[in-house]
């Protein structure tokens, strides 16, 4: 009897019986026998990743919001899934996330990014080379090109943007405009400007080319499904961009042209950069960075060196502009807040007039600036997600013992927000970081950018970005702010990235301040 003869011997409730059995046998392995089974948690979350995948697809991004809930139940260690645990737990944070080696990302959540190759990506593992240690060769030549150094020697990048968006908005005094698409703009152009050497004009754009900034607010839809149906996610990612536009909306339409035009400079870039004659006086890009460093040729390969660079524009473009958008609706909403900053912008030797420009180094050493930029960072840091560790060897924890190999994460925004290390944690309050000692002994567990060898690897271009326009649009204009209030800032999905009610929008009518 051939296979064909047997499958046709079967019915469908005799399939449907097997498939039950199956079902049943393996919820009680999770439940009763898997290494996590002593953990606590939901039940059907250990059963099914379909719990998550609930709260994720169906009610979009609420499963950060549902694991805050589970700790006040269960407490402070949880399983989540089948395979993962999560803990809420500050002083667990350095230990999981600190300069360690040995700290693997997790590939299903690596999955949603859809980016084969890229650092961020999930990689197989080769013989002799753990993942950390490939993440650390691709890593190196990122934690070159964005060192503080190297962006402190830049930052006319950022001071000839941020002087274009003022520019921009002496035009619309006495107008109302989308302010939270401007400092979109400026981020978009900024980001570019730095990696590849070309900005995309975003700012020239009357709209502030918003559909990028929308885009961005939505792209967590793909990575949420990319996780749960990754081989879908790889399938979508590999259909024509062109092919896509055909069916796309308008801003989905802008959003690819723009993805499209970076692939394009990217391939130039990289053609250019591998060349015997090529030029080098102009500034390097990362391309020029990954192409002279030290990574294998594959590395450097054409589809790699394409999504990592998708990968590093598009991680700093929401993230930062979301904390804009926040800071500046919170600063110029607060009249003491604003009058502080503007006195202390003031006291800057050689800054005599709103025009001045100043230098990153001493805008780095102004304090309440500087406390007003970290509140907007742990109100609103870089993703709203957990971004879970594996570990080679089994983890003590508070009694319990972690099995190795095990996926464990914790949320950079649930820490943030918890009332015993932040009292009044909605409340945006700069002098809770005036007190340099109280900066100290928080530095292990405030984690805008991660921490350890993963962390942002464009944290200090990020923090330029926020010293520059900060300053900047406070010494030369008022912004009177229409429909909107602070909770529209608060997090109220995970799209990865921090998901606000109020998206990309921040209108208000913009007048010329008197200093």
């Amino acid at each position: 009897m051939d296979l064909y003869q047997l499958l046709s011997l079967l019915s469908w409730k005799v399939v449907a019986a097997m498939l039950a059995i199956y079902c049943a046998s393996l919820a009680c392995y999770r439940l009763f026998l898997h290494p996590l089974a002593k953990f606590p948690g939901p039940k059907l979350a250990a059963i099914t990743r379909c719990y998550e995948g609930y709260y994720d697809l169906i009610l979009e991004g609420q499963y950060t919001f549902k694991i805050a809930e589970m700790h006040k139940s269960y407490g402070p260690i949880i399983r989540i899934s089948p395979y993962e645990l999560h803990i809420l737990d500050h002083a667990f944070y350095e230990k999981l996330y600190g300069q360690h080696d040995g700290r693997d990302k997790y590939q299903w959540a690596c999955n949603g990014f859809v980016a084969p190759g890229a650092t961020i990506w999930f990689v197989p593992r080769v013989i002799l080379t753990s993942l950390d240690e490939l993440h650390q060769a691709r890593r190196s030549p990122l934690n070159h090109f964005f060192s503080k150094t190297k962006v402190a020697a830049r930052q006319d990048v950022v001071i000839r943007n941020v002087e274009k968006l003022c520019s921009m908005l002496m035009r619309r005094v006495g107008s109302t405009i989308n302010l939270g698409a401007a400092v979109g703009a400026l981020v978009q152009d900024v980001q570019c400007d730095f990696i590849l050497n070309k900005p995309y004009g975003s700012l020239d754009k009357d709209d502030f080319n918003v559909a990028i900034a929308n885009m961005c607010q939505s792209v967590g839809n793909l990575w949420r499904f990319s996780k749960h149906f990754p081989r879908l996610g790889l399938a979508l990612k590999s259909i024509p961009v062109e092919m896509v536009s055909k069916v796309a909306n308008e801003d989905a339409k802008v959003f690819f042209k723009f993805l499209k035009e970076i692939d394009i400079d990217t391939e130039r870039l990289l053609n250019t950069a591998s060349s015997s004659g090529a030029e080098k006086d102009s500034p390097r890009t990362v391309v020029d960075e990954l192409v002279d460093s030290e990574l294998l040729p594959t590395d450097k390969s054409l589809p790699r060196v394409l999504n990592e660079v998708q990968t590093i524009v598009g991680a700093g473009l929401e993230t930062v502009s979301g904390v804009l958008r926040l800071v500046l609706y919170h600063v110029f909403s607060n009249p003491e807040i604003l009058q502080r900053l503007r006195a202390e912008l003031l006291t800057v030797k050689g800054v005599s007039s709103s025009n001045d420009i100043m230098d990153l180094k001493k805008l780095e050493k102004l304090p309440y600036l500087t406390s007003i930029i970290m509140e907007a960072l742990r109100m609103s840091p870089a993703i709203g997600s957990r971004m879970a560790r594996i570990v080679s060897e089994d983890l003590p924890y508070e009694g319990w013992s972690i099995p190795a190999a095990t996926p464990v994460g914790m949320t950079t925004i649930l820490m943030h927000f918890d009332e015993k290390l932040y009292p009044e944690p909605y409340s945006f309050i700069p002098d809770r970081w005036m007190d340099i000692e109280k900066r100290k002994k928080f530095s292990k567990i405030y984690a805008p950018f991660s921490r350890g060898s993963r962390m942002c690897a464009g944290m200090y271009l990020a923090w330029a970005d926020l010293y520059f326009t900060l300053a900047a649009l406070a010494l030369r204009f008022d912004f009177e702010f229409e429909g909107i209030e602070a909770s529209d800032f608060r997090m109220v999905r995970d799209e990865f990235v921090i998901g606000v009610k109020a998206k990309s929008v921040l209108n208000c009518r913009v007048t010329m301040c008197e200093l």
